[in-house]
């Protein structure tokens, strides 16, 4: 049996519906189950045979946080543990979602070149959302060592607000829209990340005695990089094709100087899908699963 924690959310919803589809046993809960109230979280698995808990729940209002830094803390550092001590108790493993925000956004370079982040690559985020990520995956590996932590980046889908989503909108009501052009990064279509999430989960069921897949970091996002400029673009012509957008609208590059926010964005935030493919994943390219996400809207 799988829980499935955070089930109301853009990932959390397309992971329900795929365990639907597949005849998959789970149970589903939001905020009616606290992940900060350990005693809530005994009761609830009492009876249930809980193999695997995939904690979709988070604080991820990056700019919120910098002025709520004590739920978000909560929900993203001692929310994890209280799944990880849960889980050694009932002899289940947990399967936990956390950021590219976890790095600081300065790129590594290779051969005088940027290069992905690797999961053993140092850490060191700038704002409250990315340090108390950080601190979950730190105190969930130290509570539950078999855990498995899937870092993921730029996240859009059907089930909730998004940037791919915004910029439809904004599209389509205005005549010029800015956006920034020197930050790079992955898309990552959510439905793409919840048959990741399944997979890694299906391959548990083909061990015997080792712990599989191996517990640790994993990151994972569509194929290759761009910038949210670039991004946007796409966006826009995938909408024009479609009949999604139905007017002429100007995309201006514009610097992170030029758009300030709250919280520092990480200038560069590739990730390094090499260990998650090492396991069999294929991984889309983003361009594609951007193409069949407008194609269904």
């Amino acid at each position: 049996m799988i829980w499935l924690i955070g089930n109301q959310g853009m990932l959390g919803t397309e992971l329900a519906l795929l365990l639907e589809s597949q005849k998959i046993a789970f149970v589903g809960t939001d905020r009616e189950v606290s992940i900060l109230d350990p005693n809530a979280l005994r009761t609830f698995v009492e009876n249930k045979n809980i193999e695997w808990i995939i904690n979709c729940a988070a604080y991820t209002a990056v700019d919120k946080a910098e002025d709520d830094v004590e739920l978000c803390h909560a929900l993203n550092a001692q929310g994890p543990e209280n799944l990880g001590r849960l889980a050694q108790e009932i002899g289940a493993r947990v399967l936990h979602i956390s950021t590219d925000y976890v790095f600081s956004g300065n790129p590594l370079l290779k051969a005088g070149r940027p290069r992905p982040y690797r999961e053993d690559d140092p850490t060191g985020p700038t704002g409250v959302y990315g340090k108390t990520k950080a601190e979950g995956e730190r105190l969930l590996m130290a509570a539950a060592p078999t855990s498995i932590i899937l870092r993921t980046a730029w996240l859009y889908g059907k089930h909730g607000n998004n940037f791919v989503y915004t910029m439809l909108r904004l599209m389509n009501e205005r005549d010029t829209i800015g956006v920034v052009a020197d930050q790079r990064g992955t898309p990552t279509w959510a439905y793409d990340l919840a048959q990741a999430i399944l997979y890694l989960i299906a391959l548990s069921g083909h061990s015997e005695g080792d712990v599989w897949p191996p517990a640790g970091i994993y990151h994972y996002t569509n194929e290759g990089e761009t910038t949210w400029y670039d991004f946007a673009r796409e966006i826009y012509r995938l909408g024009r094709q479609y009949g999604i957008i139905t007017r002429n609208c100007d995309i201006k590059p514009l610097t992170t100087d030029q758009y300030p926010t709250k919280a520092r964005r990480p200038a560069y935030s590739v990730l390094s899908k090499e260990k998650i493919k090492a396991l069999g994943l294929s991984v889309p390219p983003w361009q594609e699963s951007l193409a069949r996400f407008i194609h269904e809207l």
